[in-house]
């Protein structure tokens, strides 16, 4: 039988970055607004990001490399992780570009502030979500800087909402694959989570 498979050794890959990047696909955006020491607001987005606990509610964004965003949360102790939407793909990705220190990426980009409830960060009007953490640990891993964070605060749009089901196609987040390439919107499939019961069941 031919082999027909691609074996990769991240040792040696020169280009194992792109490789993982569109296989771990598609990612969430953490779209990260922080404050500078000085005062100067600061948002970029960041696609290692996940969900790492509920209780208490802990957020993980990864940098690769020490960024504002790291120097920011490192001062300060604290970041707002705003949803990065699809109809905003364009401000979400010129927030990346490396405005020198000091620089805001809300007006360069022009982006509208709203205040934080609980933490002084301000997040985009324009994110259908915002979450409002405090840091835990900054630790480094390999090459990557891994942020922790408690939530201390979630506003969402209302409109995402279905009595009191957030409804995910409403949020209409954007999602980074490989490459270049992006996620605009999704097409949702309800499956139920299964039980033990339930599967021996089905499998009699």
């Amino acid at each position: 039988m031919a082999d027909n498979w691609r074996h990769i050794d991240p040792a040696t890959h020169g280009g194992v970055y792109s490789i993982l990047s569109a296989l771990v696909a598609p990612r969430p955006i953490a779209w990260v607004a922080t404050i500078a020491p000085d005062g100067t607001d600061n948002i970029a987005p960041h696609s290692f990001y996940q969900l790492v606990s509920t209780a208490p509610p802990v957020v993980m964004v990864s940098s690769i490399g020490e960024k504002d965003t790291v120097r920011n949360i490192r001062a300060t102790g604290e970041f707002t992780v705003c949803g990065a939407p699809a109809a905003r793909m364009a401000e979400v990705n010129d927030s990346a570009v490396e405005f020198p220190y000091g620089v805001s990426e809300f007006d360069r980009v022009g982006l509208t502030r709203l205040p934080g409830t609980r933490i002084s960060v301000p997040r985009a009007a324009e994110a259908p979500y915002a979450m409002e953490c405090h840091l835990i640990e900054i630790r480094p891993v390999g090459n990557g800087l891994m942020i922790l964070g408690e939530v201390v605060h979630i506003v969402v749009d209302e409109r995402a909402f279905d009595g009191d089901q957030i409804q995910g196609e409403r949020l209409d987040l954007a999602s980074r694959l490989g490459a270049s390439d992006w996620g605009h919107g999704c097409s949702v499939v309800s499956v139920p989570r299964v039980s033990l019961e339930e599967f021996n069941a089905r499998a009699q």
